[in-house]
This record gives structure tokens, C-alpha cells and sequence, in this order.
């Protein structure tokens, strides 16, 4: 028997696989070494590499067997869902560089809440975030990503 963990890798797997064969029917040019299925095909690859390994280790897991006590956090997944609205609402508002780090540094906050010193941490890693997504999207990959209405930034 498999559990949700291992119907969700299914489900994934079988996905990321439809999509990496949707991915052969985008154009390329002979010119670019570098197509544009270059990088969901590296991203789906990983993604359905993840699920084959959470199919596995579901089977592993008691004979396939759900664990005992495992609880349910739909409440988590309910603030998920409600800062990632929150942020796609804002975006146009205050732009990529303001409103991403506004997201990581809440959904961090709201998944696991930070004690005396570990808000640095929070801090950190939302700053550090926006800045390499930034410049990897933006300054490498030359993607333009929104600026804010209200920011111009």
C-alpha cells in the first residue's frame, strides 16, 4: 500500500515527465548553444529525480505502510498559501527585489517563528535570498523582473 507521500511523487513524477517531452516540441534555434528548454528541463529533471526518491523511500517506509502520528499541518499550508497571495498581490505594487523579500522573511516567520536572536537569521537569509535571485535572474539570465508602481524598484 502507498501512502500520500508516495502518491504525491507519483503524481509528480508522472508530470515533470509529460512535461520534459512537452519541453522537445519548443523551438530551437542552431545559433544559441542555449535553448529556451534548457532550464525547465534541468528544473523538471530534478523535480522528477525528488519524487522517484520520495516514491522510494515511501516503499521503503514499513513496507509502504503510512508512519503513525504524523501530523497534518493544514493550518501551515492554509498561511502558505495566504502569504504566497499576499505577495503576488503586492508585486506590482512594490516591485520583485522589495515584495520577495517581504515573502521569505514572513513565510519564514510564519513557518517556523524565530526566538530571541535567530531573527538575524530570518533577517539574513530573506536578504540574501532576494539579492542572488535578483542577480542571477536579472543581471545573468537577463530576465526583467517587475519594477514596483509605487517603489520604481
Amino acid at each position: 500500500m502507498i501512502s500520500r507521500d508516495g502518491a504525491a511523487g507519483l503524481v509528480g513524477l508522472a508530470g515533470s515527465a509529460a512535461m520534459l517531452l512537452l519541453s522537445r516540441q519548443l523551438p530551437h534555434n542552431p545559433l544559441v548553444p542555449i535553448g529556451p528548454a534548457f532550464y525547465p528541463r534541468i528544473l523538471l529533471a530534478v523535480f522528477a529525480v525528488l519524487c522517484a526518491l520520495l516514491v522510494v523511500t515511501d516503499l521503503r517506509r514499513r513496507g509502504g505502510r503510512p508512519v503513525a502520528g504524523a501530523p497534518m499541518r493544514y493550518r501551515l499550508v492554509l498561511l502558505t498559501f495566504a502569504v504566497f497571495a499576499v505577495y503576488v498581490a503586492l508585486m506590482p505594487w512594490l516591485g520583485f527585489r522589495i515584495s520577495t523579500f517581504l515573502f521569505v522573511f514572513v513565510l519564514q516567520a510564519v513557518l517556523e517563528p524565530p526566538r530571541g536572536r535567530r531573527w538575524w537569521a530570518v533577517l539574513a537569509v530573506a536578504l540574501l535570498t532576494t539579492v542572488l535571485t535578483w542577480a542571477v535572474f536579472e543581471r545573468y539570465l537577463s530576465v526583467l523582473l517587475p519594477r514596483g508602481r509605487l517603489t520604481d524598484f
